[in-house]
């Protein structure tokens, strides 16, 4: 008789946490899906679905969502976050009194942590120690293809060899390719600078530049990935792989990038407060761009695209002036 899979818990049912649940769940593993809003939930329940974030998208048998989080966090070994960056430490701190001694914690957040501009890595190993296995799933991936069945690839990076690989066994099926990496420090980086410029294609595109502007901003927001990635410890290599340059590339280019989306809602003049709220999903470039500017400034990296998309978030700018800003830069050498 065959041994059922232990349980997977997937926090955070939004359309990505709920996607990378159905993947699991494809695969025959047995995945709770837990959402903080209880109406939400029993909607799920009710429908087996996502109506509010994957409509006509139906859950696996084995996916089930559940409302209380205590008594499931105790009975798992497989974690998987999937919460807004600014929510990232309270799970965190939700989940740690109950965590078995062998818990492993994955998380597919892309960001920085909010005023202290650190890692997701860096809040986990604070909160947890360093001493449990931890990766992030990152990479090229709109939640509704996924959710579709259509390929997608994405990277899992973690310092712990094994407990990377195991992660791909879980997540890896005829549609859904994971690579390994050990720069855990790279892709997090490539998977929060990715949405700046998502904000900045969104505005180019929105003012109307043409695919000349989209081309140049994606090349040159990649230069800037690199230098301040491999200025905080990241691999270069890293950032021309899925994680930097495939989620780039993505994002940039597709309606589907709340992000990009945000940022064509700038350009047509609306508010900040006004484009969140149109697109009723957090959009984490804005966070990231507040964090990524500063932290640009600490350190002295020239990131001309992050503060300029910063100057235009924090009202001291027009789209149109910061466009202009960054086109009156004096010319330099491509390569350095």
């Amino acid at each position: 008789m065959a041994v059922p899979p232990e349980p997977i818990l997937v926090l955070g049912a939004g359309s990505w946490g709920t996607a990378l649940a159905m993947v699991l769940a494809h695969n025959g593993q047995s995945v709770w899906l837990w959402g903080r809003n209880p109406d939400h939930v029993q909607a799920m329940i009710s429908s087996r679905q996502n109506t509010r974030f994957l409509p006509n998208h139906y859950f696996p048998e084995t996916l089930q969502p559940i409302t209380h989080l205590t008594p499931y966090v105790s009975q798992v070994k497989e974690i998987i976050i999937v919460v807004p960056s600014h929510a990232f430490r309270e799970i965190l701190n939700k989940i740690a009194p109950n965590l078995l001694p062998q818990a492993r914690i994955c998380w597919a957040t892309k960001g920085l942590e909010n005023q202290s501009g650190l890692l997701l890595h860096q809040v986990a190993e604070h909160r947890l120690g360093n001493r449990r296995p931890l990766a992030v799933l990152v990479g090229p991936s709109f939640a509704k293809e996924v959710a579709m069945g259509l390929p997608t690839a994405v990277t899992i990076a973690s310092q712990w060899t094994q407990y990377a690989q195991e992660l791909v066994n879980l997540f890896h099926n005829h549609y859904f390719r994971p690579y390994t990496s050990s720069d855990i420090i790279g892709v997090q980086l490539g998977g929060a600078i990715k949405n700046i410029m998502a904000i900045a294609a969104g505005i180019a595109d929105g003012l109307g530049l043409g695919a000349n502007t989209r081309a140049a901003l994606i090349t040159r927001g990649l230069a800037e990935m690199v230098r301040f990635g491999t200025a905080l410890g990241g691999q270069r290599e890293t950032f021309m792989g899925l994680a930097g340059l495939g989620d780039l590339v993505l994002t940039c280019t597709d309606n589907q990038s709340r992000n990009r989306r945000f940022g064509y809602a700038l350009a047509l003049g609306n508010s900040v407060q006004q484009a969140q709220q149109d697109i009723g999903q957090v959009v984490e470039g804005i966070s990231a761009t507040y964090e990524i500017s500063r932290l640009a400034r600490q350190w002295e990296i020239d990131m001309p695209i992050v503060e300029q998309v910063n100057q235009v978030l924090q009202n001291n700018c027009t789209p149109s002036q910061a466009v202009q800003a960054l086109l009156s830069r004096e010319p330099k050498p491509e390569i350095l």
